[in-house]
């Protein structure tokens, strides 16, 4: 597709089969996949059928559809699919740009899709939102390891944290969560953000002490390899919320950290689970 003048390939599931979590350089694929290629429109029709036909002899034109698509403002397009969405009893509202909640009251965070990971319409991010309009973090202080837009940081900001500190391994995600700052008011030294290991070199040296909330919604190999590692970034009387988390990987996850604390009932949504807990009492 790509030799013959593709400016995008892009592979999709045919059958929702589910892929996990790939080990490091491994690129797997679907049994059945549906491939869609974008070409320029000033392509001539006759010519590309030609070309696919002849670079992918195996394959029939009879299973190929092409179509032309319309020129439009595809961000705008996209966009018109993402509403308002409200979280413990509407007390806290994730609004595109422009839009207002359906009902009145709460928390209000303006908030648009980009490219770093967090809008609130997956489960993993709306079943922290959740929690968090619930449990107002009012005075106290987090940290978001993995941040990616910074929703959960600003979420909990806008509900009164005093400070929440973001850590993600994309440079672009700590840009998107800068911007998304500025686009609800919230100052950047009450979110400041680290590459990881620009964190634990704040930890090591002080500059940033231990949390009332440690939060991560990554994924559940990570959440597994750094438990001792996000586990001590709580206090002593610290809660953790972790996300990410696929119902069959709910006890492996929970097993990681019970050394240091004591979980409630997941909460599920979907495929999708939320851990959270308090440290145990040393004693």
């Amino acid at each position: 597709m790509l030799d013959a003048g593709a400016v995008s390939v892009t592979y999709t599931d045919s059958e929702d089969q589910p892929l996990y979590e790939p080990a490091p350089g491994e690129t797997p694929l679907w049994d059945n996949v549906t491939l869609v290629a974008l070409f320029p429109g000033d392509m001539s029709r006759q010519k590309l059928e030609s070309d696919i036909a002849s670079r992918l002899s195996p394959l029939s034109l009879s299973s190929c559809l092409l179509s032309l698509i319309e020129d439009q403002d595809w961000e705008r397009a996209w966009m018109d699919d993402f509403k308002p969405m409200g979280f413990g009893d509407n007390s806290l509202w994730v609004c595109p740009t422009g839009m207002t909640p359906e009902s009145p009251g709460g928390v209000i965070m303006n908030l648009d899709p980009g490219l770093a990971f967090g809008s609130g319409t997956h489960p993993t991010t709306s079943l922290c939102l959740e929690w968090l309009a619930e449990n107002k973090p009012e005075g106290l202080s987090l940290v978001d390891y993995g941040c990616g837009s910074g929703i959960l940081g600003i979420a909990a900001l806008l509900l009164d944290a005093d400070i929440v500190y973001g850590v993600d391994n994309d440079p672009q995600a700590l840009l998107a969560s800068l911007d998304n700052c500025e686009k609800n008011a919230i100052a950047a030294e009450k979110f400041p953000l680290f590459l990881p290991g620009d964190y634990a070199q704040a930890l090591s040296s002080g500059e940033v002490t231990q949390v009332d909330i440690v939060l991560a919604n990554i994924l559940a190999g990570p959440l597994v390899e750094l438990s001792e590692y996000l586990g001590a970034m709580a206090k002593p009387d610290g809660r953790i919320l972790l996300s990410g988390i696929l119902r069959e990987q709910a006890n492996e996850v929970m097993s990681a950290y019970s050394r240091w604390f004591e979980f409630n009932e997941p909460a599920i949504q979907g495929d999708w689970i939320r851990l959270d807990g308090h440290r145990k009492n040393p004693n």
